[in-house]
């Protein structure tokens, strides 16, 4: 099987699993999706989920965001991984969406990673969750899976992406890469499969025995 037969197998495969897979982040609209993004970096989205009903109540709009203290955030996101920076990152953001965008998030990706706390990934994901605009964000689970899928070296994360675009028509792109990320933590776990358990690593490689070593 070759890297564009696999790539077929996996399409169908995971099409068939989550023909329509959810967004895994509790959110309202852009704002909150944003917000509920950037906290997710370096934390499960179960956590996230967990602490941000308090933090709609506190605020749910960059408005009435900006109009809170860094304290007040921290205060209610500090079960979450570098909670002090997120919450510093998220009241900046939100006095600049007042400021530069009337309140409204900007459907535009040089614009969306100009935001304090707002890298590739977290800005890809807005674009294509929020707006609807074909991207391909790569977390962790999609990395992995596609070394051990063989669709990418695995050099970095921008690599991956790159290569995944490449393979993958562009208008399955924002439903694909939520079904890798559901498919790599329910099947293909970075323990329980390292690339040999699994029903997919197994289709596409039946014969491999050693499992794949995940390059960050």
């Amino acid at each position: 099987m070759n890297k564009k037969q696999r790539a077929e197998t996996i399409l169908q495969r995971l099409t068939e699993l989550y023909p329509d897979p959810p967004i895994p982040l509790d959110h309202r609209d852009a704002y909150t999706l944003l917000v509920a993004v950037l906290l997710s970096a370096q934390c499960t989205d179960k956590m996230v989920n967990r602490v941000t009903p308090a933090l709609w109540q506190l605020a749910d709009n960059p408005l009435a965001m900006s109009q809170r203290t860094v304290e007040e955030i921290l205060n209610i996101i500090k079960p979450l991984g570098l909670a002090p920076r997120k919450a510093k990152a998220i009241r900046e953001l939100s006095a600049i969406l007042v400021d530069r965008y009337d309140g409204q998030v900007p459907g535009d990706m040089a614009a969306l990673e100009e935001l304090p706390g707002v890298g590739h990934k977290t800005a890809s994901v807005v674009m294509c969750q929020a707006f609807g605009q074909p991207a391909f964000p790569v977390d962790t689970h999609i990395h992995r899976l596609a070394q051990r899928w063989g669709l990418t070296d695995g050099k970095n994360v921008e690599q991956t992406e790159r290569d995944l675009k490449s393979l993958f028509p562009e208008s399955t792109w924002n439903r694909l890469h939520l079904q890798i990320i559901y498919y790599g933590r329910e099947h293909c776990t970075a323990r329980a499969c390292q690339g040999t358990t699994c029903e997919l690593c197994r289709t596409l490689y039946p014969r491999r025995r050693k499992p794949v070593e995940t390059k960050k």
